[in-house]
């Protein structure tokens, strides 16, 4: 590993179809979270730089032409940039990994999920129809419906999924003929600087795609009340989502924000009836939870069980959660990671003493691990924790830790169940476990959360839109609702046969 004096700074900041320097100089070193060492510098950008590369994809827009490209040109684009994801999948795979803190296995994944997101919305423009007839009743009107891009797209995306969320605003964004300027998280930059670097490979046009690198305080905040934006699409937590729509308020520009949750995992005894049943219920939960650290929006943080097999489904969770291994991500074997960031670490921390104080009983976790070689002890590792015995006054329990932390609450009926469920200021997504298919879906309908699993957790599909209820955010990503949010609609009403109205003498 190079010492940070080593590290060469690259230009990260992509404006105008040129690779630039902060205006300022400024540059910042990114961090493995695995040793908290730098292994990357990149430029720090701030309102200066977030000016250029506005003004860049202004012009790209309102003089260059991509906006006015065939829908077949944009998509066969779109196709180019997922063949060469897939080109670069262990690279980039790897690469996301030391980047956030995951396991390689996901970040190959990840690179994957990106991939599927670019073909599906070429697939998806390639095949429309060029607009939809409105019948006017005359055969003298020709009326017609159609779709156009928004403009410049401010994109502003999270740490967690660095490149997976920007693949779902990037993708769409494209598809419908916007030109963008990305903020990736200033902590967690890396991969979405290589997909812009792609985007140029694959022929896009200078102006259309620009990146700049550097804080929310300062690129994030002009980004969102820069006059020369249009939308402006979030995803991250909630305070942060308010300042956004806040900022976005005055110019009255679209926005979509896609912010956190708290998201149950309802297991109902019947599906635990059998070992086959129950093991599964019991993996699932793991995974809900625990995947990438529980760093992840959609996370089963919330386990609420029927009484009556939570002694057995927690005392064999926490057993099973013990066992995880802890370490490295570019490391053979590892199944978890390390937080983000030390700043992350001591949240999770706060958070599980809090929730002991409160009466929580802790079984398993809870501490930092003992350092080995796969985890350093500069790394920001914490052990998987389950925390048994909760309810719904609990800040852990009421608030998104996004962490490896999962809570447990019991319930008797399905009406308590359903109200646990939904006692929540979130409503991104839950999942149900049941035997039952009747109340499978009786329990679904009910559940007041954007994306409900069914015996499942954390699959989602390109085709289907994602979002949520309450304070996980407002407007869809994926699906045809996530290309709707970049597209603007417009009426044209054509009169074959005008003749005078005569409203007025004269």
């Amino acid at each position: 590993m190079a010492e940070s004096t080593e590290l060469q700074a690259r230009q990260t900041i992509h404006a105008g179809g040129e690779w630039r320097a902060a205006t300022s100089g400024a540059t910042r070193e990114i961090l493995d979270p695995a040793d908290a060492l730098p292994f990357a510098v990149v430029s720090e950008g701030d309102e200066k730089d977030t000016d250029l590369a506005t003004a860049a994809a202004r012009r790209a827009f309102d003089e260059g032409p991509w906006p006015h490209t065939p829908a077949t040109e944009r998509a066969a684009l779109l196709r180019r940039v997922a063949d060469l994801l897939v080109r670069d999948r262990e690279e980039l795979g790897r690469l996301e990994a030391r980047d956030a803190g995951k396991t390689v296995e996901e970040g190959r994944v990840d690179i994957d999920c990106v991939a599927d997101a670019f073909r599906y919305f070429a697939d998806l423009v390639a095949g429309e129809a060029p607009g939809r007839v409105v019948d006017a009743g005359s055969t003298d009107i020709h009326s017609v419906v159609v779709h156009e891009p928004v403009g410049v797209c401010a994109m502003i995306t999270p740490w967690n999924y660095p490149l997976l969320q920007a693949s779902w605003k990037i993708a769409p964004a494209l598809a419908a003929g916007n030109t963008f300027v990305i903020k990736p998280s200033e902590i967690t930059p890396m991969t979405t600087i290589a997909v812009i670097e792609l985007l140029v490979e694959a022929g896009l046009p200078a102006g259309v795609a620009n990146i700049v690198t550097g804080p929310g305080h300062s690129v994030g905040a002009r980004l969102s009340e820069h006059p020369d934006i249009d939308l402006v699409s979030f995803t991250g937590g909630t305070v942060s989502g308010v300042k956004v729509a806040e900022a976005a308020a005055p110019t009255v520009k679209k926005v979509a924000l896609e912010l956190g949750g708290k998201n149950p995992n309802v297991v109902f005894a019947d599906a635990c009836a059998t070992e086959e049943g129950f093991d599964t219920a019991v993996d699932q939960a793991l995974n809900a939870a625990f995947i990438h650290s529980g760093q992840v929006c959609s996370a089963g943080a919330r386990l609420i069980i029927e009484e009556s097999v939570r002694d057995r489904f927690v005392t064999e969770l926490a057993r099973r959660a013990e066992k995880i291994r802890l370490g490295r991500g570019t490391e053979d074997g590892v199944e978890c990671g390390p937080l983000v960031s030390e700043q992350q670490r001591a949240k999770v921390e706060m958070y599980v003493e809090s929730a002991l104080k409160e009466g929580a009983v802790l079984r398993s976790g809870g501490k930092r691990p003992k350092p080995s070689a796969q985890r350093p002890e500069s790394g920001y590792f914490y052990e998987p924790t389950v925390l048994d015995h909760c309810h719904r006054e609990m800040r852990v329990v009421r608030e998104e830790v996004f962490g490896p932390v999962v809570t447990v609450e019991t319930f008797r009926t399905e009406d308590e169940a359903v109200a646990l469920a939904n006692d929540t200021e979130y409503g991104l997504a839950g999942g149900v476990w049941t035997s039952d298919a009747g109340r499978a879906r009786r329990v679904a309908g009910r559940l007041r959360h954007g994306t409900i699993w069914i015996n499942d957790f954390h699959p989602y599909l390109p085709q289907a839109e994602w979002g949520g209820f309450g304070k996980s955010g407002v407007g869809r990503e994926l699906g045809h609702a996530g290309l709707a949010e970049y597209r603007e609609t417009k009426h044209v009403y054509q009169n074959l046969a005008p003749k005078p109205v005569r409203w007025f003498a004269g």
